[in-house]
Parts: structure tokens; C-alpha cells; sequence
């Protein structure tokens, strides 16, 4: 952590995560004020109450044990234009997007950032399990994975700049979330045992086909095997992500049997014409659903430089000018498999690819995902991109 004599605006959910990441600050001899960020106000709980009131209460019990004041921030409208409405844009091109990235980036980030300097504060701070190292060598500010490799969300961390890192304090990266649930319990935080959030960022879990088909109409269209032979229908291919299962469970009957096999195949999406609304599904285990190629399109990178400027040589980053091939490690899910890469760059074409280099590809491959990209040899960020399709 950064000089102990600063003032920290810290983004408190109501979570556990974000509760001792102010606690570890406080301790450390910071001066501590808790910031509620009220970003969505659509979702309700099972008591059908707003959400986000819910977690506010939890977050002021907290910052009244830590005897700190807690603000509200509301960033609503923001994060509906910046966020949601993006998000729906993208589902009706036919690409699935990541709003948890965007969110980091367009609005938690930023603007926790502007309200901190309002209030004179020196840095921000959130409960994500990430960390930030100062590079002298090359003074740049640098992210790793969390200590928690089950827990890591420097994936969702990838598009932040080196304005967000050099202000920005992640104080449980170096825990492990059975550490934290521990710290929270010993200092008799009511939500220590609380389940972590999922779904989308500030939304929360919630059926995706029934919010998108609050603003995206279904469109009905066929379902085509692998060599382009009717096998069902869909109701719009906005609904469906590649690698997604298919069947009457979704709502789709799939009427095709495997040519080795009496028995029904699982299909899954393999790929979706956006033009023609057709999704064209394969059988596990087909070629189809596999890929070892991938265009990495909206690069960013943390160093702010391309990685063939600063090259990954015998685990460390030394400059190498002029490399046009690298190896890396590339994460297309949060916490999903590192997978052993090679990152080029095509002049031809101005774009970064990466080649998956396990012998089959692998599935589930989806255009508008993020793709982040990590150094071989240790956990850190190197950047990554938004996955794209020749």
C-alpha cells in the first residue's frame, strides 16, 4: 500500500470483500471514508425490494463498526447510457458483450476517481482481488492477478489506464477469500458469511433472454446443422451465446441424431449468421465448436505500449523492438483456463491474433468477449482485447 498519511474513498458494497478492503485500509493508518454506489435501481430482491437498498443498509452497518462516514453515489443515468444501453447495442449486432469490463472502466472507476478528488481525497480503493506493483525500471504502474487464483478479477480489470492504477488501491488481492471471510468474522461483520454477488455488474443475477427481451424483440429463424440442413428453430439469435447448450430445456428441440449413436446428441451454438438469423449448432465433440485463432480486436494495454515493444523474455519484460511473435498466457472467462498462446501481430492487416496452442482449439469462443492476455511466467497483466472473428 501506498503512503499510510493519505485520505482513501473506498467503494463499499455492502459485500464482504469491499467491507475489509476499508477495515485493512483503516488499519493501516489511512483515513477512511466508505462510498455506496447506487448504479442500478431495476432489480429486485425475493422480498421484492430494490436490491441496492438492501446492500446499502449492510454497507452503512459496516461503516458504522469502522466508525467511517459513508456517502452515496448515484450514477444511474451514467451507467444506464454507458453500460446497459451499450450492452443491448451489442446483443442486437449479435455479439455478446462483457458489462462488467465496461462498468470498471466507463463508470466505477472514473467517476469514484472524480467524486475522491471533490472530497481531497489521495486515492480510491475497491474490494477487487487484483494487486498493482510501481515498475521504476520502466515507471509504470502494473497489475497482477490476485493472490486467490479462484477469485482473481483482474479479467475484469484489463481496459483500466495508468491514470486508473496509479490512484487505485485493491487492499484484499494479496487474500485469499477464506482469509477475508476470516478478518470480516473476527471484527464482527454482519455480512462475513454473505454469498458473493453474480450476474451482471450492479444488476445482479437475473434470466438474461428476459431482460434483453425487454428492448430487443424476438425474431424467429432456423437452426442449421453443421452442413447447413434445418434441425430446429430459434427466437432470435440476440438470446444465444456461441457454446451454449441447446435443447428443450432452452426452449429449442433439437431433432437430430449422431450418425454413430441412436441416442441425442447435446448440441451447442457453434456459430450465429447475423444476416441470414440463422445459428448454425454442432454435436459435442464437433470441429465446429473449436478454435485455435483468435483477432483480438480494441486492443489495450497496461503499459500503454504494445507488448512487441516490451517483449516477454525468460520471465521478465525487457525491451525487444521489432518481435512480431510472443508467447503468452489468454483467459477468455473470468477465472477460466490460462491458456499457453502466441500473440502476432499482422502488418497487413494492423491487428493482434492469438493462437490458442492446444492441439484441438478450444470451445465456447465468443465474438464481443474479452480476451486477456498475461505474462508466461507470473501473474501479471499484460492487456487483452475484445475477441473478433475474420
Amino acid at each position: 500500500m501506498k503512503n499510510k498519511k493519505q485520505k482513501v474513498l473506498v467503494a463499499m458494497s455492502g459485500g464482504v470483500d469491499s467491507s475489509v478492503a476499508a477495515l485493512l485500509l483503516k488499519n493501516a493508518g489511512y483515513d477512511v471514508i466508505g462510498a455506496f454506489m447506487k448504479n442500478w435501481s431495476g432489480t429486485k430482491n425475493e422480498l421484492g425490494d430494490c436490491s441496492w437498498k438492501a446492500d446499502r443498509k449492510e454497507a452503512i452497518k459496516i461503516a458504522a463498526i469502522l466508525n467511517i462516514p459513508l456517502i452515496t453515489l448515484d450514477f444511474e443515468k451514467q451507467y444506464r447510457k454507458l453500460v446497459v444501453d451499450e450492452m443491448f447495442k451489442r446483443y442486437r449486432k449479435g455479439i455478446t458483450p462483457n458489462p462488467d469490463i465496461d462498468c470498471n472502466q466507463k463508470i466505477k472507476f472514473p467517476l469514484l476517481w472524480k467524486s475522491a478528488k471533490k472530497l481531497g481525497a489521495d486515492l480510491i480503493a475497491t474490494g477487487h482481488y487484483a494487486r498493482t506493483k510501481y515498475n521504476k525500471k520502466i515507471k509504470k504502474q502494473e497489475l497482477y492477478r490476485g493472490k486467490d487464483e479462484s477469485k482473481d478479477q483482474s479479467y475484469f480489470l484489463y481496459r483500466l489506464n495508468q491514470d486508473n492504477l496509479e490512484h487505485s488501491l485493491f487492499p484484499v488481492g494479496d487474500y485469499t477469500k477464506k482469509q477475508i471471510r476470516k478478518i470480516a468474522e473476527k471484527n464482527n461483520f454482519p455480512n462475513f458469511s454473505r454469498k458473493g454477488t453474480v450476474g451482471i455488474c450492479f444488476i445482479g443475477k437475473i434470466n438474461l433472454k428476459t431482460f434483453l427481451q425487454k428492448k430487443i424483440k424476438p425474431k424467429p429463424g432456423k437452426i442449421l446443422d453443421p452442413e447447413g440442413k434445418p434441425i430446429g428453430k430459434h427466437d432470435g439469435i440476440y438470446y444465444y451465446t456461441i457454446g451454449q447448450r441447446l435443447g428443450p430445456r432452452f426452449g429449442i428441440e433439437i431433432s437430430k441424431r449422431s450418425d454413430d449413436s441412436k441416442k441425442l446428441k447435446r448440441w451447442y451454438v457453434a456459430r450465429k449468421n447475423q444476416r441470414k438469423n440463422e445459428i448454425i449448432a454442432a454435436p459435442e465433440g464437433h470441429k465446429l465448436l473449436y478454435r485455435k485463432e483468435i483477432i483480438i480486436k480494441s486492443p489495450h494495454w497496461i503499459s500503454e505500449e504494445s507488448p512487441f515493444k516490451i517483449s516477454v523474455q525468460g520471465g521478465r519484460l525487457g525491451r525487444r523492438g521489432g518481435e512480431r511473435k510472443i508467447t503468452v498466457h489468454a483467459r477468455i472467462r473470468q477465472v477460466g483456463e490460462l491458456l499457453p498462446s502466441t500473440l502476432s501481430y499482422n502488418k497487413k492487416k494492423k491487428q493482434f491474433q492469438i493462437t490458442i496452442k492446444k492441439r484441438k482449439g478450444i470451445t465456447g469462443v465468443s465474438e464481443g468477449q474479452a480476451i486477456v492476455l498475461y505474462h508466461p511466467k507470473n501473474k501479471k497483466v499484460l492487456g487483452g482485447g475484445v475477441i473478433g472473428f475474420d
